[in-house]
């Protein structure tokens, strides 16, 4: 939608996977025989298996709100919501748009449409208090939200559409729950998705609170069976319990996984941390495991700590802010979770190290003596490591 890339780039060539020695077949399956082992397609095709692999997917949610099957009503999932937003935005040429959502993905592609024509309105309608709920607990997301309305992108929370209002079948407006209302000319939803679990169902396959049950190696109910992706659930790797986790990091490692236990590897899913990211303009913002308040929502007594630290070594002219916050469970002292507020995305990588220290057990202690690599052109100080800085506060705190 931004011009960045094209809509077939994000798919694998049929002629790839061919020369590769896998046979492709275009067409929907309408049926699947777990006891005779067959897989029958819409065109009445019929084809054999030993064993079966579900890659489903998910779907995004359509709210029920009155007025969400006008003309300009379009969800945020896959590209060909994007063509067809591109579509609309050529043809239509809006100038008032309306988010509902204010996930990674709305403010992906407000920020870059923002940024595309400064001249155009732009609102984000969020139920919760601050952007970015999944990520960022309320301090880290106060900066966001001044950044955000710097830029001219008019976020709303605390607030929910009530309905979607329409003239001659094409949307004109929003109505929010306050009683306020919003002239737009197009409605993008982004609030979340479903498992695609027909064929799973009719199987008779497990289902969980989330999606299709598979084991740590994949498998299904029936062992012959496997499915990962979004159309299963998930083990959060912290807490223990079912998570969706619809996120491409996982669904990538589950097919890695499935693939290496069909070849008689047995290598565990060890759950999902839900780690992930999304830049806004030059704002980058990443988060791993747990944030405060989920922690807390789970049971966790909790210690975090936040550090404003800075992108080069402070001799070093053109430093620009950032900062994380780690979280703590304190009886344990285990990490369990961390959020990145930066400009530039070599920062936000660090969160991978959280991510690696979440799934390694470390504690408090352990990263207090954390070291990281350094040079004073592309990190901050060596003694002012945001890392063992902030585990030094969380330490003080206990």
């Amino acid at each position: 939608m931004a011009g960045l890339a094209a809509s077939e780039s994000i798919i694998v060539p049929d002629a790839k996977l061919e020369g590769a020695g896998i046979h492709v077949i275009v067409g929907e399956v309408t049926h699947i025989d777990p006891n005779e082992k067959k897989v029958t397609l819409g065109n009445g095709q019929a084809l054999d298996y030993s064993k079966l692999f579900l890659g489903t997917g998910a779907s995004p949610l359509m709210p029920p709100l009155p007025g969400n099957d006008l003309d300009g009503v379009v969800t945020l999932r896959g590209s060909e919501d994007a063509v067809k937003i591109k579509t609309l935005l050529s043809e239509k040429k809006p100038e008032r748009l309306t988010f509902v959502g204010a996930g990674f993905i709305t403010m992906e592609i407000a920020s870059l449409l923002a940024k595309a024509n400064e001249q155009m309105d732009i609102f984000i309608v969020e139920l919760l208090d601050r952007p970015l709920p999944a990520m960022l607990d309320r301090d880290m997301a106060e900066g966001v939200s001044e950044y955000l309305t710097q830029k001219n992108i008019r976020l709303l929370t605390g607030r929910a559409v009530k309905k979607i209002i329409g003239t001659n079948g094409q949307v004109s407006g929003v109505e929010l729950d306050t009683g306020e209302g919003i002239e737009t000319d197009l409605v993008f939803i982004n609030v979340g998705v479903k498992p695609n679990l027909q064929l799973a169902q009719a199987m008779g396959l497990e289902i969980g609170k989330f999606g299709i049950k598979v084991n740590p190696y994949q498998e299904t109910s029936d062992p012959d069976i496997l499915a990962g992706g979004d159309c299963v659930e998930k083990i959060n790797l912290i807490t223990g319990k079912p998570d969706a986790g619809c996120l491409r990091g996982p669904a990538v490692m589950q097919g890695r996984l499935a693939a290496k236990r069909l070849a008689g590897y047995n290598i565990p899913f060890p759950g999902v941390l839900n780690a992930g990211g999304c830049r806004m303009f030059d704002l980058v913002v990443t988060a791993t495991g747990l944030t405060e308040e989920g922690a807390r929502a789970n049971g966790y007594d909790t210690v975090s700590a936040i550090v404003e630290s800075r992108t080069k070594h402070g001799m070093i002219p053109g430093a620009k802010p950032w900062k994380i916050k780690l979280v703590f469970d304190r009886p344990t002292k285990k990490l369990i979770g961390g959020q990145i507020v930066s400009y530039g995305v070599g920062l936000a990588r660090e969160i991978d190290a959280v991510s690696a220290f979440i799934m390694g057990g470390k504690t408090i202690e352990d990263l207090v003596v954390f070291t990281s690599a350094c040079n004073p052109d592309i990190s901050s100080e060596p003694s002012m490591e945001p890392i063992t800085i902030a585990a030094e506060q969380a330490l003080q705190k206990l």
